[in-house]
């Protein structure tokens, strides 16, 4: 099994980790409700989890324009 996490503003890999075995609550899963759960983490079949996360360059511009919180994407 192996993370991978992309920012879900602009799509670019922020890391991954490859070859490990643990639990969602040790990952800090449990404290998202379902919905959230839903929309930021993604199980494939081959057991890999793709995540949904910000990358710096775009909480930087979330910082900075704090009225891009209302676009799902705003990077053009």
């Amino acid at each position: 099994m192996a993370l991978h996490y992309h920012c879900r503003h602009c799509g670019v890999k922020v890391g991954s980790i490859d070859n490990i075995s643990v639990t969602s609550e040790q990952l800090g899963f449990h404290h998202l409700n379902n919905e959230e759960r839903q929309e930021m983490i993604n199980y494939q079949q081959n057991g890999d989890i793709h995540v949904k996360t910000i990358c710096e360059d775009c909480q930087d511009a979330l910082n900075r324009n704090p009225e891009f919180h209302q676009y799902e994407s705003f990077i053009q």
